[in-house]
């Protein structure tokens, strides 16, 4: 069987509203989540002050009377969540998790010859800590084939023996025959290698019984093969073709694309692919794309790939639900490694309708709904089974991860379990009775919150994470997966080096603002095969999670912000896709730029004490344009790998500064603001080497729209992406120029999200007019149909400008 996204139409409307009864139509993905207006509840804060809803999407299948021979599928990739899932008004399935595929076999309540009515439900309302989204998130595929066929993820390709002269792809097709009769068919299965060439084929005949199913292995040696990794991401494709029992008629067609790599670990030598050592440089991200919500179209979740990697990261942490297809995809093309993490929560709940009660009864089944959709990704390295789950150090929650972790490797052997475990909330959780003798005298004061417990644990995280309590408590939760997890407890790293010298970690979650420190524990622990940071991309819900905070903020200014805070504010890139100064910083830690970066602290920060979140970067930008600073100096932190930097104005030196890692990698300057060039030089060996400049924008300012692609597909995939800036004629962005601009789309496209990275605001991603942010923001266009699509932006004081892009 092939997957096809789903041709027909779609309507909506809420359900149980007064206001609204009629269905009204839509284009799937769709988040009606985002137009929803934000109200200041306390209880919303999670969500970025969005409330929940209930709705409804109907649509219409056209079911031919030829069949009735055959076998039609309808597949959702994620309804959010509580689905239910009805065909002529029978109910078809149900689906507590907003996450799992949802695949609805239709043949049982088709009328052939007419129209079906396909009616889904779904519900989404304070069940997570963050940002979800509601409704048909992910899309929707039918897929339909003969009664005997190798059904949706049937295929099963692993690479079991390879080296640099040939391998073996072992091929595992399963046939299916829901005929009442026995059935002979013949599989051909063919290899085909990056550059579309045929590199092996193997032919066999297949009898499967009837109303059952058959397996079929292949082995299919392939000559010198392009090996997967990170740097040199070929791909090969399994072209599977199942034909009559003579061979002479095409009956069902599959393909699988997959990649020839092998993986091995072990405390000593760490991670390795193909023999090669690696090292994670990991981003933890979220579901939601920013500006377009929760909907996730292919062209989204590629851009996020491709920006993410090119910022440095080589891995990709999906927290805290299975990642979609569409970016697995992207991350196998890309070369950007994947750890796929199932859930946020097990049988403790931390949100009121977070699903925790029904966990038991569907484990295995979105378990099982993860796995098989990935074990065919060469990109797909680790498995989570949990994030931070307090029942984890239980006997019971022990047992559990150990059927999990089984469970997991018997769907796939070839890759690595884990769990992203923090041992401090064991304790703080109270979750299970711990003696004070084991604390070793480590302060311990509950928090109700888990952001305002991880903030507040800070200071005495190391105390706390190394005490024989939590060495006892994660002793069975790190021992059932594979590798063990650790958020937030670098503290762990060479202790238990020491104390269990088998023991693989990852550091699943930390914060961004100790990257320089724990890429060094990184590097000098083999053991230690990498470093998540939270987060690599900015999302929406979390408000304020990333802020700074001042010792002159109002009483009650919490781990979260108050209304009308939205994005969590601590990805190293934004939510319009622009990287943020951390993620320089960053880059230069990692070891993968040479050249200095310059940031400048805003200056309604001056004198005023910080205490930062653990997840808070300083309040800086880019920028050497500001306006009403008066005369007080400017703080400017430079960052470098070199042993120290000189910084200098308008040609004049404002003296060195020692960086380098000894120095944690940079200086901070204060510097009286004078318009005109800053530029700071990398000093190596005395000299001067590697340098960077900011630039004051003109007085000449123009809006400009900049477009990422301006070729754009009509296949229901892609976005047109378009950037909305001000600033001078030599293309200097005018940072304190943040009016309010308005779009106009002319042409077969629609917006599909319009907003800038902006932590705090009252405006909707889904109106014309938004104010920039820094002076920029972004907005997303979806092709409708062919043509040319022009993109008008307004703005009160600059001329309108426009650009084309052409939809095809």
């Amino acid at each position: 069987m092939q997957r096809v996204l789903f041709p027909h139409s779609w309507e909506f409307r809420e359900r149980y509203s007064a206001g609204q009864t009629e269905f009204e139509s839509v284009v799937l993905p769709h988040d009606p989540v985002l137009a929803s207006s934000r109200l200041d509840d306390p209880a919303l804060q999670a969500t970025g002050y969005f409330p929940g809803g209930e709705w409804e999407y109907r649509a219409r299948l056209p079911a031919p009377a030829h069949w009735r021979d055959r076998h039609v599928v309808l597949e959702f990739e994620s309804v959010y969540r509580s689905a239910a899932v009805f065909v002529n008004g029978d109910l078809a399935i149900r689906r507590p998790s907003g996450t799992s595929t949802i695949s609805v076999e239709l043949d049982r309540y088709l009328r052939y010859g007419g129209e079906n009515e396909i009616i889904v439900e779904a519900r989404a309302h304070r069940d997570a800590r963050w940002y979800t989204g509601g409704g048909i998130v992910r899309p929707v595929h039918l897929a339909i084939a003969p009664r005997v066929h190798v059904p949706l993820d049937g295929i099963v390709v692993t690479t079991p023996e390879h080296d640099a002269e040939a391998s073996v792809v072992q091929v595992v097709t399963t046939v299916r025959n829901l005929e009442a009769i026995p059935a002979v068919r013949r599989l051909e299965t063919s290899i085909v290698d990056p550059s579309g060439e045929v590199a092996g084929v193997d032919r066999t005949r297949v009898s499967v019984p009837p109303g059952g199913s058959t397996q079929v292995s292949q082995r299919i040696l392939v000559m010198a093969p392009r090996r997967w990794s990170v740097e040199t991401p070929d791909l090969y494709r399994v072209d599977s073709r199942l034909s009559s029992g003579t061979g002479d008629i095409d009956l069902d067609r599959s393909e699988v694309q997959f990649g020839i790599r092998t993986l091995h670990l072990d405390a000593d030598r760490g991670l390795r692919i193909n023999g090669d050592p690696v090292e994670l440089r990991g981003a933890c991200v979220h579901a939601d794309n920013g500006v377009i919500g929760a909907a996730t179209f292919d062209r989204a979740e590629a851009r996020r790939v491709a920006v993410l990697k090119s910022a440095g990261f080589n891995a990709i942490r999906s927290a805290h639900q299975p990642m979609s297809r569409a970016m697995l995809d992207a991350c196998d093309r890309l070369g950007v490694l994947v750890m796929d993490e199932l859930t946020d929560v097990w049988t403790r709940s931390k949100s009121p309708d977070d699903g925790a009660d029904q966990f038991t009864d569907w484990w295995q089944r979105d378990l099982e709904a993860m796995v098989t959709k990935d074990r065919n990704h060469p990109s797909v390295i680790i498995y989570s089974i949990g994030n931070e789950i307090p029942e984890a150090a239980t006997r019971s929650g022990s047992q559990l991860s150990r059927s999990m972790s089984a469970e997991v490797r018997r769907l796939d052997p070839t890759r690595y379990v884990t769990a992203a475990v923090n041992g401090a909330l064991f304790v703080m959780d109270a979750a299970v009775e711990v003696d004070p003798e084991l604390l070793d005298g480590a302060p311990l004061h509950p928090v109700d919150e888990i952001n305002g417990r991880a903030s507040s644990l800070e200071d005495r995280m190391s105390a706390l994470g190394v005490t024989g309590a939590v060495t006892a408590l994660t002793e069975e939760a790190y021992g059932a997966p594979d590798i063990a997890g650790m958020n937030y407890l670098d503290c762990r790293y060479e202790l238990d080096r020491e104390l269990f010298p088998n023991r693989v970690i990852v550091g699943s979650e930390t914060f961004p603002t100790h990257i320089d420190r724990l890429w060094a524990l990184v590097r000098a622990n083999p053991h230690v095969i990498g470093d998540f940071t939270w987060t690599g991309w900015d999302y929406l819900g979390e408000p304020g999670l990333g802020r700074m905070h001042y010792a002159d903020d109002p009483p009650g200014n919490g781990a979260l912000g108050p209304y009308p805070f939205m994005l969590a504010g601590s990805g190293d890139i934004d939510i319009t896709g622009e990287r943020r100064p951390a993620s320089y910083y960053r880059e230069i830690v990692y070891g993968l730029r040479s050249e200095p970066y310059i940031a400048v602290r805003r200056p309604q920060t001056r004198g005023r004490t910080t205490r930062s979140a653990p997840w808070s970067w300083t309040d800086c930008i880019p920028s050497w344009t500001w306006g009403g600073v008066g005369t007080e100096p400017l703080e400017v932190e430079v960052y470098s790998d070199a042993p120290e930097v000189e910084l200098l104005v308008n040609g004049r030196s404002m003296g060195r500064r020692p960086t380098g890692p000894d120095h944690r990698y940079r200086a901070l300057f204060e510097v009286e603001y004078v318009p005109g060039r800053i530029e700071a030089h990398a000093i190596r060996e005395g000299l001067g080497a590697e340098s960077v400049v900011l630039q004051t924008a003109g007085v000449d300012r123009r809006l400009r729209l900049t477009p990422e692609r301006e070729a754009l597909a009509v296949d229901g995939r892609d976005l047109g992406y378009v950037v909305i800036e001000i600033g001078d004629a030599d293309g200097v962005r005018a940072t304190n120029a943040d009016v309010e601009v308005e779009l106009r789309i002319d042409g077969p496209g629609s917006l599909q999200g319009f907003g800038s990275a902006a932590m705090v605001t009252e405006e909707s991603f889904v109106d014309a007019q938004h104010r920039l942010h820094d002076g920029r923001a972004l907005a997303v266009i979806r092709p409708t149909s062919a043509g040319r699509i022009t993109v008008t932006a307004s703005a009160s004081g600059y001329v309108s400008v426009s650009v084309d892009l052409e939809a095809r």
